[in-house]
């Protein structure tokens, strides 16, 4: 287990300060970060969270996965590595499906 938690389903009004605030009684938050769209800098309805330590983290897991918070369900797990993305360049006819 790391100590890096996914946070689904948070109110788009929810602020980095906001998300360290939920997450701070469950031991230290060394970051919070609410993931914004690159076009609009409006949130999308998700974040990470750092804590200290794998025992807080899962901690904090199981106080607020599939809890309600300000009317929305929270998906709250353990962060997974993110998956390299193909380049843009374009696919070649013979690898098309």
């Amino acid at each position: 287990m790391n100590s890096k938690i996914f946070v689904g389903g948070l109110p788009y009004a929810m602020t980095d300060t906001q998300l360290q605030e939920l997450f701070s009684p469950y031991g230290v938050v060394k970051s919070a970060q609410v993931i914004l769209d690159k076009m609009t800098g409006r949130s999308r309805g998700f974040g990470f969270v750092e804590m200290s330590k794998a025992e807080e983290a899962q901690a904090a897991i199981a106080a607020w996965n599939d809890k309600i918070y300000e009317g929305r369900t929270l998906m709250v797990n353990e962060a997974q590595p993110r998956v390299a993305r193909r380049s843009n360049e374009p696919t070649p006819s013979w690898e098309r499906r």
